[in-house]
């Protein structure tokens, strides 16, 4: 079993600010998950610059105890990664991680994973595509929240080889392993302030609601374009009503990422629901969304959004023992039970090989955003109002239903979703992915770098007269001393100053050379410890710059 893991995550800063989107919230409760519950001696947080060790711990731990130590490192250094085995990202991009690992050690020093969180950006499809084009073998994995997600990502990866295929005339490249893993949630936690007799009364009181009404909750973000259309959502509900007589508050808490929406989700509800009580409360409010946890009867959530993957928020509705009405739509359908959590209500894509593409390559030209895009293809993608209304019906005639279908909920997220039995599913892939590394042969690797992204003085070596190499000659100018440069203090001389030998260093260089006791570049850099010479290589360069050497005969 493995016994360490390192996280990427370039920040090097845990938490979440205002209105944050699904994939942060995922992300964070996943690293924390890992730390508690992955049963690792040692987590190593890797960021792209220096993180602050105390804020990590205390971000990951809350206060709590855990057995698995927190360390920090930067990602240029190896050393965490090949210690531990396996670096995990919290997104699928893993060809720049391919190319360093393979420049800093080898392609098969560790296992790289990427976790999906959506598959709908054309941009972030290409990214997830280079998979195929990078040093990324099948010890490595792009972890897949659900099954519909792992489809899609095949797909895309047969075409994409195929084409390379046909390009070069050779055979299709072995991407990694696409692995489904789900995300999860903190049982306990959802279900402890769920169950708060008081709280839900208190809730419900201050709603203005009777014992016999029904309070249906939406959670999420409020976005037509990126989440659901609620015009479905308001129609089953207005059509519920009228089949059951019932009085129904729908509580929509989220939050609107373009304020505008709020008006237009009012006159939709006031529209599509004129006898249903729609209101909007604040989803960042964590008191209050736990007190709704406690006082809703039934969880809503009809998404019908190709930027939508997992799901959350149905997870955690089964969590609070609430049955969920819900779209069958990727993710969803492979947390919730049709007919035993809840409902899968069916929905309907829109023609392929039409007008579908044109919308592609609106937002692929720049002529629409990205939200106009997925907004687009959502304002054509249909959910069964009739199907909704009749399971939101059925929920509100039997309190029994819903009991029985809370109940079925809470013990599949127990078995499949509570984040320890998530966390070692990722301990089994670990494993897993270890077996086939240790396994195989190294790959061939040609090139240790990506070749349009490598060292800029070799890319770019034929703009200059000369290179600098071991054997340049170097002469300083008459008369420069190492006090020279130690005078140089203006801030344009001193820019980036950090990548060079410091001060003292390069005037000693300087001196060397004025002296005579150092003719060549190898000269000068056998003259300082092996670990320091690549700073003076580039101080000589500094000093070449400030016309105190030269390398011309």
């Amino acid at each position: 079993m493995a016994s360490r893991l390192s996280i990427y995550h370039p920040p090097g800063v845990l938490g979440l600010g205002a209105n944050p989107f699904g994939k942060d919230v995922a992300n964070l409760e996943l690293f924390r998950a890992l730390v508690r519950h992955g049963g690792f001696e040692q987590v190593d947080m890797l960021s792209a610059r220096p993180a602050d060790p105390a804020a990590m711990t205390a971000a990951l731990l809350e206060g709590r105890d855990s057995a698995t130590r927190v360390g920090i490192d930067v990602i240029l250094n190896p050393r965490s990664a090949q210690q531990s085995g396996a670096v995990l990202r919290g997104q699928p991009y893993l060809a720049e991680l391919a190319w360093l690992r393979r420049r800093a050690a080898s392609d098969r020093a560790y296992s790289l994973l990427g976790l999906v969180h959506t598959v709908a950006p054309p941009a972030i499809r290409e990214m997830i595509a280079q998979t195929l084009v990078a040093p990324l073998h099948p010890w490595d994995a792009v972890i897949c929240t659900s099954p519909s997600v792992r489809q899609n990502l095949e797909t895309m990866f047969e075409a994409w080889g195929a084409h390379l295929a046909e390009r070069t005339g050779g055979a299709a490249p072995r991407g990694p392993a696409l692995p489904i893993v789900p995300l999860g949630v903190d049982l306990a936690a959802l279900a402890t302030q769920a169950d708060r007799p008081q709280a839900r009364a208190s809730r419900r009181a201050q709603m203005g609601l009777g014992d016999d009404e029904i309070l249906v909750l939406w959670v999420g973000r409020l976005s037509f374009f990126e989440k659901a259309y609620p015009q479905p959502m308001f129609q089953a509900l207005q059509k519920a009503a009228g089949e059951t007589g019932a009085k129904i508050t729908f509580a929509m808490a989220g939050w609107f990422p373009n304020e505008v929406d709020r008006g237009r989700y009012e006159a939709a509800a006031r529209s599509h629901a004129p006898n249903v009580t729609v209101t909007v409360l604040d989803g960042n409010d964590r008191v209050l969304l736990g007190e709704l946890w406690a006082a809703a009867d039934i969880f809503l959530s009809l998404v019908d959004n190709i930027q939508e993957t997992f799901g959350i928020t149905p997870l955690e509705a089964m969590a609070s023992g609430l049955p969920v009405v819900a779209s069958d739509w990727d993710g969803y359908r492979s947390t919730v039970r049709d007919k035993v959590d809840g409902f899968l209500i069916p929905t309907l894509g829109g023609p392929a090989d039409g007008l579908g593409v044109t919308m592609s390559l609106r937002h692929l030209f720049e002529i629409d955003s990205y939200q106009t895009y997925v907004g687009t293809v959502a304002q054509f993608t249909a959910v069964s109002v009739p199907r909704a209304a009749r399971a939101l019906a059925d929920l509100i005639r039997s309190p029994d239903l819903r009991r029985t279908m809370g109940q079925a909920g809470r013990q599949r997220v127990r078995e499949a979703f509570d984040w320890p039995v998530v966390a070692a599913q990722y301990q089994a892939l670990l494993d897993e992915l270890a077996a086939i590394r240790g396994a195989s042969a190294e790959p061939p690797a040609r090139s240790k770098g990506q070749p349009a992204k490598g060292d800029p003085f070799t890319d770019f070596a034929g703009f200059a007269t000369h290179t600098i190499n071991l054997d340049l000659p170097l002469r300083a100018r008459p008369g420069a001393t190492g006090a020279e440069v130690l005078a140089l203090t203006q801030d344009l001389d001193r820019a980036f100053e950090y990548w060079r030998a410091d001060a003292a260093a390069c005037a000693r260089a300087l001196d060397l050379v004025a002296s005579g006791e150092a003719r060549t570049v190898r000269d000068v850099l056998l003259a300082f410890p092996a670990a320091n010479r690549r700073g003076v290589e580039l101080g000589l360069m500094w000093l070449a710059k400030q016309g105190l050497i030269d390398w011309l005969d």
